[in-house]
């Protein structure tokens, strides 16, 4: 499943970073394989999409979340 597809406030760990210009930007920023992340707060537009990323907030456009593969969690069982 795409991070796009992710419901805000749902959680998922990120499985994969595709290969994209994108992929060490957000490999560097916290988004590599096991980490939790959950979308808090959407742009009136859609777009960008504010993330809570293990202890930070962190921001990014669809297209760049469109490269991370993830899988959702059940909220009991993220930890």
């Amino acid at each position: 499943m795409k991070l796009t597809e992710l419901h805000i406030g749902k959680i998922g760990r990120i499985r994969s970073v595709a290969d994209s210009p994108f992929k060490e930007k957000l490999q560097e920023m916290g988004c590599i394989p096991g980490s939790l992340i959950k979308p808090i707060l959407k742009a009136p537009l859609g777009d960008p999409i504010a993330y809570e990323l293990e202890e930070y907030t962190l921001s990014m456009r669809k297209n760049e979340a469109e490269t991370i593969e993830i899988r959702p969690l059940d909220p009991i069982f993220a930890t």
